[in-house]
Protein backbone atom coordinates (compact mmCIF):
# COMPACT_ATOMS: atom_id res chain seq x y z
CA UNK A 1 0.00 0.00 0.00
CA UNK A 2 1.26 3.24 -0.96
CA UNK A 3 1.48 6.33 1.25
CA UNK A 4 -1.26 7.84 -0.65
CA UNK A 5 -3.56 4.82 -0.25
CA UNK A 6 -2.84 5.00 3.44
CA UNK A 7 -4.13 8.32 3.53
CA UNK A 8 -7.25 8.04 1.14
CA UNK A 9 -8.27 5.22 3.40
CA UNK A 10 -7.94 7.26 6.85
CA UNK A 11 -9.88 9.72 5.10
CA UNK A 12 -12.89 7.57 4.00
CA UNK A 13 -12.68 6.35 7.82
CA UNK A 14 -12.73 9.48 8.86
CA UNK A 15 -15.66 10.57 7.12
CA UNK A 16 -18.25 7.53 7.78
CA UNK A 17 -17.42 7.91 11.42
CA UNK A 18 -18.45 11.66 11.25
CA UNK A 19 -21.14 10.61 8.51
CA UNK A 20 -22.26 7.90 11.27
CA UNK A 21 -22.22 10.44 14.50
CA UNK A 22 -24.01 13.30 12.43
CA UNK A 23 -27.17 10.87 11.36
CA UNK A 24 -27.17 9.66 15.73
CA UNK A 25 -26.79 13.32 16.44
CA UNK A 26 -29.77 14.10 14.04
CA UNK A 27 -31.70 11.43 15.49
CA UNK A 28 -31.71 13.03 19.14
CA UNK A 29 -32.27 15.93 17.93
CA UNK A 30 -35.10 15.13 16.44
CA UNK A 31 -36.68 13.18 19.48
CA UNK A 32 -35.70 16.64 22.00
CA UNK A 33 -37.90 19.08 19.47
CA UNK A 34 -40.91 17.08 19.26
CA UNK A 35 -43.96 18.43 20.88
CA UNK A 36 -44.72 17.11 24.54
CA UNK A 37 -47.40 14.50 25.01
CA UNK A 38 -50.42 15.65 26.21
CA UNK A 39 -50.83 13.87 29.73
CA UNK A 40 -54.26 12.99 30.94
CA UNK A 41 -56.36 10.92 32.60
CA UNK A 42 -54.20 8.37 33.80
CA UNK A 43 -52.75 8.10 36.78
CA UNK A 44 -55.93 9.91 37.96
CA UNK A 45 -59.42 8.03 37.87
CA UNK A 46 -61.03 11.35 36.10
CA UNK A 47 -60.61 11.11 32.73
CA UNK A 48 -60.26 13.74 29.64
CA UNK A 49 -61.56 13.96 26.54
CA UNK A 50 -58.86 14.24 24.38
CA UNK A 51 -58.13 10.93 21.94
CA UNK A 52 -54.64 9.97 21.18
CA UNK A 53 -53.34 10.88 17.81
CA UNK A 54 -54.72 9.24 14.34
CA UNK A 55 -51.57 6.92 14.05
CA UNK A 56 -50.00 7.42 16.98
CA UNK A 57 -50.44 4.69 20.21
CA UNK A 58 -49.96 4.76 24.16
CA UNK A 59 -49.24 1.89 25.95
CA UNK A 60 -48.82 1.70 29.71
CA UNK A 61 -47.45 -1.18 32.22
CA UNK A 62 -49.56 -0.22 35.54
CA UNK A 63 -49.82 -1.70 39.01
CA UNK A 64 -52.89 -0.29 41.11
CA UNK A 65 -54.06 -1.16 44.89
CA UNK A 66 -56.77 0.35 47.50
CA UNK A 67 -56.65 -0.59 50.87
CA UNK A 68 -60.15 -0.88 52.15
CA UNK A 69 -60.93 -2.11 55.75
CA UNK A 70 -61.34 -5.81 55.98
CA UNK A 71 -59.84 -6.35 51.68
CA UNK A 72 -57.22 -5.13 49.65
CA UNK A 73 -57.25 -5.64 46.32
CA UNK A 74 -56.43 -3.82 42.64
CA UNK A 75 -53.80 -5.14 39.62
CA UNK A 76 -51.05 -6.66 40.35
CA UNK A 77 -49.73 -6.30 36.68
CA UNK A 78 -51.87 -4.86 33.79
CA UNK A 79 -51.63 -3.39 30.28
CA UNK A 80 -53.08 -0.52 28.89
CA UNK A 81 -53.54 -0.08 25.02
CA UNK A 82 -55.20 3.66 23.59
CA UNK A 83 -54.76 3.61 19.92
CA UNK A 84 -55.43 6.56 17.40
CA UNK A 85 -57.72 5.02 14.83
CA UNK A 86 -58.69 8.36 13.53
CA UNK A 87 -59.05 11.70 13.71
CA UNK A 88 -60.88 12.73 17.44
CA UNK A 89 -61.55 8.93 17.91
CA UNK A 90 -59.60 6.41 20.26
CA UNK A 91 -59.42 2.34 20.61
CA UNK A 92 -58.90 1.67 24.27
CA UNK A 93 -57.84 -1.59 25.83
CA UNK A 94 -56.87 -3.11 29.40
CA UNK A 95 -55.93 -6.73 29.91
CA UNK A 96 -55.03 -6.62 34.46
CA UNK A 97 -53.65 -9.58 36.28
CA UNK A 98 -55.79 -8.85 39.30
CA UNK A 99 -55.23 -9.72 43.13
CA UNK A 100 -57.39 -9.76 46.27
CA UNK A 101 -56.94 -10.20 49.90
CA UNK A 102 -59.77 -10.43 52.05
CA UNK A 103 -58.81 -9.35 56.08
CA UNK A 104 -57.04 -12.89 57.38
CA UNK A 105 -57.39 -14.83 54.40
CA UNK A 106 -55.44 -15.73 51.70
CA UNK A 107 -53.89 -13.84 48.38
CA UNK A 108 -55.61 -14.39 45.46
CA UNK A 109 -54.74 -13.62 41.66
CA UNK A 110 -55.81 -14.14 38.35
CA UNK A 111 -56.84 -12.63 35.32
CA UNK A 112 -59.05 -9.66 35.88
CA UNK A 113 -62.16 -8.32 33.87
CA UNK A 114 -61.02 -6.96 30.27
CA UNK A 115 -62.03 -3.49 29.10
CA UNK A 116 -63.22 -2.27 26.03
CA UNK A 117 -63.67 1.41 25.36
CA UNK A 118 -64.04 4.11 22.69
CA UNK A 119 -63.36 7.88 23.08
CA UNK A 120 -64.89 10.10 20.39
CA UNK A 121 -63.99 13.89 20.94
CA UNK A 122 -67.33 15.84 19.62
CA UNK A 123 -65.94 19.32 20.34
CA UNK A 124 -62.18 20.18 19.75
CA UNK A 125 -62.32 24.47 19.43
CA UNK A 126 -58.56 24.41 19.83
CA UNK A 127 -56.84 26.45 22.39
CA UNK A 128 -57.77 30.07 21.10
CA UNK A 129 -61.69 29.46 21.91
CA UNK A 130 -63.01 29.29 25.05
CA UNK A 131 -65.09 26.44 24.73
CA UNK A 132 -63.95 23.28 26.42
CA UNK A 133 -62.71 20.08 24.28
CA UNK A 134 -65.84 17.63 25.19
CA UNK A 135 -65.92 13.94 24.45
CA UNK A 136 -67.85 10.48 24.99
CA UNK A 137 -65.98 7.25 26.51
CA UNK A 138 -68.46 4.15 26.98
CA UNK A 139 -66.49 1.89 28.30
CA UNK A 140 -67.41 -2.13 28.83
CA UNK A 141 -66.01 -4.43 31.60
CA UNK A 142 -65.42 -7.50 30.21
CA UNK A 143 -65.96 -10.53 33.27
CA UNK A 144 -63.20 -12.78 32.47
CA UNK A 145 -62.07 -12.50 36.10
CA UNK A 146 -63.32 -14.90 38.61
CA UNK A 147 -65.86 -13.34 40.90
CA UNK A 148 -65.73 -16.00 43.18
CA UNK A 149 -62.29 -15.23 44.13
CA UNK A 150 -62.95 -11.56 44.18
CA UNK A 151 -61.11 -11.14 40.96
CA UNK A 152 -64.16 -9.04 38.82
CA UNK A 153 -67.60 -8.45 38.80
CA UNK A 154 -68.94 -12.04 37.48
CA UNK A 155 -71.26 -10.00 34.70
CA UNK A 156 -70.57 -7.02 31.92
CA UNK A 157 -70.68 -3.10 32.94
CA UNK A 158 -71.14 -0.85 31.33
CA UNK A 159 -69.91 2.95 31.88
CA UNK A 160 -72.03 6.26 29.63
CA UNK A 161 -69.65 9.40 30.46
CA UNK A 162 -69.04 12.52 29.15
CA UNK A 163 -65.38 14.69 29.65
CA UNK A 164 -64.87 18.11 29.21
CA UNK A 165 -61.52 19.82 29.25
CA UNK A 166 -59.65 23.38 29.54
CA UNK A 167 -56.14 24.44 29.20
CA UNK A 168 -54.59 27.33 30.07
CA UNK A 169 -51.50 27.88 29.54
CA UNK A 170 -49.63 25.39 31.76
CA UNK A 171 -52.70 24.74 33.68
CA UNK A 172 -54.84 22.06 32.58
CA UNK A 173 -58.35 21.36 34.05
CA UNK A 174 -60.89 18.06 32.95
CA UNK A 175 -63.36 15.93 34.91
CA UNK A 176 -67.11 15.31 33.99
CA UNK A 177 -68.70 12.03 34.86
CA UNK A 178 -71.44 9.69 34.13
CA UNK A 179 -73.37 6.08 34.68
CA UNK A 180 -72.40 2.44 35.63
CA UNK A 181 -74.70 0.06 34.51
CA UNK A 182 -74.18 -2.63 37.18
CA UNK A 183 -76.56 -5.97 37.12
CA UNK A 184 -76.39 -8.73 39.41
CA UNK A 185 -77.61 -10.08 42.71
CA UNK A 186 -77.18 -7.36 45.03
CA UNK A 187 -76.08 -4.56 42.53
CA UNK A 188 -76.96 -1.41 42.12
CA UNK A 189 -76.70 0.86 38.79
CA UNK A 190 -74.47 4.44 40.21
CA UNK A 191 -72.76 7.49 39.55
CA UNK A 192 -69.35 8.76 38.83
CA UNK A 193 -68.48 12.32 38.94
CA UNK A 194 -64.47 13.70 39.07
CA UNK A 195 -62.54 17.00 38.41
CA UNK A 196 -59.16 17.47 38.42
CA UNK A 197 -56.52 20.57 38.18
CA UNK A 198 -53.18 20.07 37.31
CA UNK A 199 -49.68 22.19 36.07
CA UNK A 200 -46.30 21.48 34.33
CA UNK A 201 -43.89 22.71 37.21
CA UNK A 202 -40.99 22.28 34.43
CA UNK A 203 -40.37 20.75 31.19
CA UNK A 204 -40.64 17.48 32.38
CA UNK A 205 -43.03 17.43 35.38
CA UNK A 206 -46.60 17.69 35.79
CA UNK A 207 -48.79 17.44 38.99
CA UNK A 208 -51.91 17.79 40.04
CA UNK A 209 -55.04 16.85 42.34
CA UNK A 210 -58.04 15.49 41.70
CA UNK A 211 -62.05 14.95 43.79
CA UNK A 212 -64.33 12.52 43.03
CA UNK A 213 -67.93 11.14 43.86
CA UNK A 214 -69.31 7.85 43.41
CA UNK A 215 -72.82 6.63 44.76
CA UNK A 216 -73.68 3.35 45.55
CA UNK A 217 -72.90 0.47 43.90
CA UNK A 218 -74.27 -2.48 45.77
CA UNK A 219 -77.64 -2.54 47.92
CA UNK A 220 -77.00 -1.11 51.73
CA UNK A 221 -73.69 0.04 50.43
CA UNK A 222 -73.36 4.63 51.16
CA UNK A 223 -72.10 7.46 49.07
CA UNK A 224 -68.05 7.91 48.72
CA UNK A 225 -65.98 10.63 47.99
CA UNK A 226 -62.37 11.12 47.67
CA UNK A 227 -59.23 12.27 46.32
CA UNK A 228 -56.01 11.70 44.55
CA UNK A 229 -52.62 13.56 44.29
CA UNK A 230 -50.35 12.45 41.77
CA UNK A 231 -48.38 13.41 38.45
CA UNK A 232 -46.54 12.47 35.70
CA UNK A 233 -42.54 12.35 34.99
CA UNK A 234 -41.42 12.95 31.13
CA UNK A 235 -38.26 11.02 30.89
CA UNK A 236 -38.02 12.32 26.84
CA UNK A 237 -41.03 12.06 24.48
CA UNK A 238 -41.49 8.37 24.84
CA UNK A 239 -41.26 7.13 28.39
CA UNK A 240 -43.07 8.56 30.85
CA UNK A 241 -43.58 7.42 34.74
CA UNK A 242 -47.14 7.99 36.00
CA UNK A 243 -47.90 7.99 39.76
CA UNK A 244 -50.92 8.72 42.36
CA UNK A 245 -51.85 7.93 45.49
CA UNK A 246 -54.90 9.14 47.90
CA UNK A 247 -58.10 7.78 49.71
CA UNK A 248 -61.47 8.38 50.90
CA UNK A 249 -63.17 11.26 52.35
CA UNK A 250 -66.50 10.47 52.86
CA UNK A 251 -67.07 6.17 53.96
CA UNK A 252 -63.78 5.93 54.25
CA UNK A 253 -63.76 1.98 54.98
CA UNK A 254 -64.13 1.72 51.14
CA UNK A 255 -60.83 3.51 50.52
CA UNK A 256 -58.36 3.66 53.26
CA UNK A 257 -55.78 4.35 50.81
CA UNK A 258 -55.31 3.28 46.90
CA UNK A 259 -52.09 4.23 44.37
CA UNK A 260 -51.36 4.25 40.41
CA UNK A 261 -47.62 3.23 39.44
CA UNK A 262 -47.39 3.26 35.56
CA UNK A 263 -44.53 3.44 33.13
CA UNK A 264 -46.18 4.39 29.50
CA UNK A 265 -44.84 4.42 25.90
CA UNK A 266 -45.85 6.59 23.51
CA UNK A 267 -45.36 6.62 19.91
Amino acid sequence: MTPDDARARRASGRTTLARIIAGVAALVAADCLAPPVAQAGPPFVTDDPEPVEAGHWEIYGFSDRTDAIDDRNGTLAGVEINYGAAPNLQLHFIAPLAFDRPAGGPLRTGIGDLELGVKYRFVDPGKNDWWPQVAVFPLVEVPTGDARKGLGAGVANVFLPVWMQKDFGPWTTYGGGGYWINPGAGNKNWWFAGWLLQRRITEKLTLGGELFYQSPDEIGEKDSTGFNLGGVYDFNNHYHFLFSAGRGLQNMSENRFSYYLALQYTF
